[in-house]
């Protein structure tokens, strides 16, 4: 099973297939770098409201002021904002863009939101949440860069993948795919990604944690 990123997230992919009797290869498809610092804002309370929608955002927080309040839109970042000692005051049901403006739990005065994310990000949920009058400043997080292959991949049974990043590099690097090798994707929106960019999805884990990847294989 191909899994697509390397360091602590590979290893901890590897170590679940391992226990399930799968043979993993990771092989780095993409790579993260640091984005834009955080407003100093942020830690002051200049914000009534932050929005976190990746677990890789989370590793860029700094200080947090009590007075804000933390919106965690996934149960990946949930997770990752608890042992990163950050307290998540509310999640969304919906994760879609749409879907989490229309349960945004602020009052009429709470307009003030920071919302970081990748430069690659969907602009809609900036725009959904600006929709309801809400002041939102975006901030680039973090940067997605490709990952060439520099060797040839052995075969393969099954390829993981966990963002529209990673399917774009899986198309545009590893495509035609041989007969038989499965494309496993992390949630519906990824799998949407993956199928735009012309791959076919056999396996949709129901929610976007690895763990519930790796048990929907």
């Amino acid at each position: 099973m191909l899994v697509p990123r390397a360091g602590q997230w590979g290893s901890r992919a590897a170590a679940l297939l391992e226990a399930r009797g799968a043979l993993p290869v990771i092989v780095p498809l993409i790579a993260y770098e640091a984005g834009e610092p955080m407003p100093e804002g942020l830690a002051r309370g200049d914000y009534n409201w932050l929005v976190v929608t990746s677990a890789r955002t989370v590793e860029a927080l700094g200080p947090v002021a009590p007075a804000t309040r933390i919106i965690a839109v996934g149960a990946a970042t949930g997770a990752a904002l608890r042992a990163a000692g950050y307290s998540a005051d509310f999640m969304p049901r919906n994760t879609s863009a749409q879907g989490i403006a229309d349960e945004w739990p602020g009052s009429a005065n709470e307009t003030r939101v920071l919302l970081p994310q990748s430069d690659l990000a969907d602009r809609g949920l900036a725009s959904a949440l600006r929709g309801r009058g809400l002041a939102v400043r975006t901030v680039v997080a973090y940067r997605t860069i490709a990952v060439a292959v520099v060797k040839p991949v052995e075969p393969i049974d099954v390829i993981l993948v966990t963002s529209g990043s990673v399917a774009r590099q899986v198309a545009a690097q590893l495509s035609p795919l041989p007969p038989g090798t499965r494309v496993a994707c992390i949630g519906e929106r990824t799998a949407a990604e993956a199928r735009a960019c012309g791959l076919e999805v056999h396996v949709v884990a129901p929610e976007r944690t690895l763990e519930s990847l790796i048990a929907s294989l």
